[in-house]
């Protein structure tokens, strides 16, 4: 069986149009060849994601997907069309993370199928593979060990220091943490991206601020405060070259949502 990423670049040479279901996983929308949405099941989708922002209930956006689709949505607000732009960004990126790598499942391609928000920004695959190299690559240099990806998040009962800063996702993920819900878990009923709560996890493990498993890799001093965080504007010229996925639809919007996006994540 071939890894879905070459699968989708098969695809993507057709033009074709339809979903690519990966069993229970999730699935990939495309049209003509270009991905328009993709969904995960371990990860929250763009209605979870507006619904946390306070603008509507996922049972009215339920309704609306039923009911006129994306045009009604954006032609009802409150939802702009901007920051429903974020959320689609958002969460197909943090699909295709956790949705590329999967194995062991056959994938079935259904012509002519789409997704009720897809349509407006098209990702190309090559794009989607390099973005998820460099979420791998930064979630690392964080942390090394992944464990704490899968585990329950258990905070530390004491600081090891006099004070700590914490950021609004690790704030969140600290009241939240009940000591059995992973960071998945975590991200799903907070309305969070499953890899920004990775991302704030690790940081806390970095900052001595969880109890961790026994470790399976020698691991670098850290500092007992939270590491420091990269201006977005400096991360942006450090990293050489365009940030996340090519987005053929409006590429000065999008490109700047993925450097805002990037920024988020390094001062979360």
């Amino acid at each position: 069986m071939p890894p879905l990423d070459t699968l989708l670049a098969g695809l993507a040479r057709e033009r074709s149009t339809g979903a690519l279901r990966v069993g229970r996983a999730g699935t990939v929308f495309l049209d003509e060849g270009r991905v328009t949405y993709m969904d995960c099941a371990q990860t929250p989708g763009a209605e979870r994601l507006l619904a946390a922002r306070g603008r509507m209930s996922e049972a009215a956006l339920r309704r609306l997907q039923a009911d006129g689709g994306c045009e009604r949505l954006l032609d009802q607000g409150p939802v702009t069309l901007g920051e429903l732009q974020y959320c689609v960004l958002g969460a197909v990126l943090d699909a295709a993370f956790f949705l590329l790598p999967t194995t062991g499942t056959r994938p079935k391609f259904r012509p002519g199928e789409r997704h009720w928000l897809g349509g407006r920004w098209y990702f190309d695959v090559p794009g989607l593979v390099r973005e998820c190299a460099r979420r791998r690559a930064q979630l690392a240099q964080v942390w090394p060990v992944a464990d704490v990806d899968t585990e329950p998040v258990r905070p530390a009962p004491r600081l090891s220091g006099r004070g700590v800063a914490l950021s609004d996702v690790q704030w969140e993920i600290v009241v939240r943490a009940d000591r059995e819900a992973t960071p998945l878990e975590l991200a799903k009923q907070l309305g969070r991206s499953g890899y920004s709560v990775l991302l704030a996890v690790r940081r806390l493990a970095a900052a001595g601020l969880l109890v961790t498993g026994e470790q399976t890799a020698p691991l670098p001093k850290r500092t007992r405060r939270a590491e420091p965080q990269q201006d977005g504007a400096a991360g942006a010229r450090a990293s050489g070259g365009p940030l996340g996925p090519t987005v053929n639809a409006d590429p000065t919007d999008v490109e700047l949502l993925l450097r805002l996006r990037k920024a988020l994540e390094e001062l979360s």
